[in-house]
């Protein structure tokens, strides 16, 4: 799977990086960040300029996450409760609903990179919520820039071991995801506890 992306990247070169960028904020399971890993090293032989893989990755993927941010707002909860439908989807939404609602602008700005397969979910839910868009625009975009220049960083500076630096992010990805939902939810549980005892003292 990875050669074939890299291999369209060779190809096709920017308009990948675009197209993955933006539909992979859409939640389609595109593996953007290979792709990105692909653009830097190829960057780094002299096939692309990086500037211009930086900026269309970033673009596309702000892009993608203001259409994101658009349609939250237009199907407003109808539409979360529609996506809610799916087991796996239910448990995404779930958690970029409480990401949103206990730390807003912030959780946005987490999502963006730190967490990024909820990254879909909390656009929808953002735009759903009516949070301000030039706060949702501003944290978003300072988060896709991590994003985007980490991948593309990391492919430009180990080009010569690409296949081993991107085994080593699918992996590092998903135990940096498991230990962020789970420390999510024990500051939500530890809220909750310090809410009901609150109460009770008054």
């Amino acid at each position: 799977m990875t050669d074939l992306l890299f291999s369209l990247v060779s190809t096709y070169g920017l308009w990948v990086v675009g197209a993955s960028a933006f539909l992979s904020c859409l939640a389609l399971p595109i593996p953007t960040s290979a792709v990105m890993l692909g653009a830097g090293a190829f960057a780094a032989s002299g096939d692309f300029v990086l500037w211009q893989v930086l900026a269309t990755a970033w673009g596309a993927a702000v892009l993608g996450d203001q259409t994101g941010y658009q349609l939250g707002r237009w199907g407003g909860p109808p539409l979360l409760e529609r996506l809610s439908s799916h087991p796996a989807r239910a448990r995404l939404i779930a958690r970029g609903r409480a990401s949103v609602r206990s730390h807003g602008s912030m959780g946005v700005f987490l999502s963006t990179w730190l967490f990024a397969p909820l990254g879909p979910w909390v656009n929808l839910i953002a735009g759903a919520a009516h949070l301000p868009r030039a706060r949702f625009t501003l944290w978003d975009a300072l988060g896709e820039a991590i994003w985007v220049a980490a991948y593309v960083g990391l492919g430009y500076a180990f080009a010569a071991r690409l296949e081993s630096v991107s085994a080593l992010l699918a992996d590092w990805s998903g135990l940096v995801l498991a230990l962020g939902v789970g420390l999510a939810l024990a500051f939500l549980l530890l809220a909750r506890v310090r809410h009901r005892r609150h109460r009770r003292a008054h």
